[in-house]
């Protein structure tokens, strides 16, 4: 369920990027060419009044060279024969009658005054915007001078067709680009995923590829590189310390259990002291034992699966724990049900044996006289199963990963012989062998279930 969440969330968090990225890309290319097209637009107004600004500077100039009738002249055979089509003219009385040009009509804002005007030319074609620039003479008339702005008109609507398909394609392209950088930054994150879930699950040598760019990928990788580097530095430490404590400690705990046996064996066995001398050595054994447990468990911890592991048969592996458990079984009234299936498995067998062998010794332990404690050896699509259940007082759900640490013993067990590293060791020798171990209710009881990759075929 928790890898599941994970990957939705590296999904999730990969569209959002995508998203993100192509959501960038589009609304750059909407600022792009809205500023392009103001720009442009701009430009084209700007050269449409400096060219009817050029033209009404010479009729101007005519008009100041054969006055008024000379102008009146020029304007009509412009009007008749125009070299321009977009050109327009007019020529305009004081009072506001139109006497040379092509309108019949203008505006009233185009017919006094002085300055730039705008407005609509409603002809054979349509609607014509028109641009026009008017002068006052000296002797009161206005002269009009202007362009249709047919140009400008066609180039404005050949650019919004322009743009609308560009737009299609840049959301598209937009798409595009966000895809392909979220799968390269999901790819580079993948990388790390894996080591570091291959590290959580034993594998402490592994480390993050870096490749020296500086970019934040290696700042990252760099980092939990340092990260684990200590981690890996504190956990030797560790270690270490735990190994040479517990071999320190073993020799002097044995010299003290033999002198406690001998002090035993000298000591007639009604002396009162003889009782006290037993306690003593049981004592010392479960000390010493607790100590090669713990060193045990601390090599187990530091070694990982290989693939050049030997490949060995299980089931009689978990048989002969069974054998071996079968008179503690019945001594305590208990029936042990098993059930096997051929299967192979690579690693230790060692090891597999003394997990059989943990499983079965806590369930002979915890249960009740009259019930039965089954163990199956099962194998599935996917990995081989080894199932140890009971009927006991079972472990509360709270507590089902807390009993997986060094020492820890459930209060109403406290009593109970052991060391509280059973569980520990069983766990260490699962994951050196790639599997786990998951803690269930087994209505009442408890049941444990280790899961262990196959061998691959072939």
């Amino acid at each position: 369920m928790n890898k599941l969440a994970t990957l939705l969330a590296a999904r999730s968090t990969s569209a959002r990027l995508a998203l993100v990225v192509g959501g960038l890309f589009l609304i750059s290319y909407l600022l792009l060419g809205t500023v392009l097209y103001f720009a442009v637009s701009v430009i084209f107004a700007q050269d449409l009044r400096e060219v009817i600004r050029l033209d009404s500077a010479d009729l101007v100039e005519l008009y100041r060279e054969s006055g008024y009738n000379g102008l009146r002249t020029e304007i009509s055979e412009r009007t008749a024969a125009p070299d321009d089509e977009s050109a327009v003219y007019e020529l305009i009385t004081a009072s506001g009658t139109l006497v040379a040009g092509q309108f019949a009509s203008l505006p009233a804002t185009a017919k006094t005054g002085s300055g730039w005007v705008e407005f609509d030319e409603v002809n054979a074609q349509g609607r014509v915007r028109v641009v026009a620039r008017l002068q006052q003479l000296k002797d009161g008339s206005i002269l009009l001078t202007g362009r249709r702005s047919h140009n400008q008109a066609r180039f404005e609507s050949l650019m919004r067709r322009t743009s609308a398909y560009a737009l299609l394609a840049a959301a598209f392209l937009g798409g595009l680009i966000g895809w392909i950088t979220a799968k390269l930054v999901a790819r580079r994150l993948e990388s790390t995923y894996d080591i570091t879930h291959r590290v959580g699950a034993g594998e402490l040598a592994l480390r993050i590829p870096e490749d020296d760019s500086g970019d934040s990928f290696d700042r990252l990788a760099k980092r939990i590189n340092a990260m684990l580097d200590r981690i890996q530095e504190l956990l030797d430490g560790v270690r270490h310390a735990t190994d040479h404590i517990a071999h320190d400690l073993r020799t002097p705990l044995t010299r003290l259990r033999n002198r406690l046996e001998d002090m035993s064996a000298r000591h007639n066995r009604q002396d009162r002291f003889a009782a006290e001398l037993e306690e003593a050595t049981a004592e010392t054994d479960q000390l010493l034992s607790t100590f090669s447990a713990l060193l045990r468990l601390t090599r187990i911890e530091a070694q990982t699966a290989q693939a050049d592991d030997p490949e060995f048969a299980l089931e009689p592996v978990v048989q002969d724990a069974a054998e071996l458990y079968a008179p503690i079984a019945t001594q305590r009234g208990i029936e042990l049900d098993m059930h096997t299936a051929g299967c192979n498995l690579r690693g230790d067998a060692d090891q597999l044996f003394q997990l059989v062998a943990n499983l079965l010794d806590n369930a002979l332990k915890y249960a009740t006289r009259g019930t039965r404690v089954i163990l199956i050896l099962a194998v599935d699509a996917q990995a081989v199963l080894i199932v140890v259940g009971d009927h006991g007082a079972g472990i509360p759900e709270a507590d089902r990963e807390r009993v997986f640490d060094r020492f820890v013993r459930l209060e109403k067990h406290r009593g109970s012989a052991g060391s509280g590293l059973g569980l520990s060791l069983v766990r260490a020798i699962a994951q050196r062998h790639g599997g786990t171990v998951t803690l269930e209710d087994n209505q009442p009881g408890l049941r444990v279930i280790v899961r262990l990759p196959l061998v691959a075929q072939g």
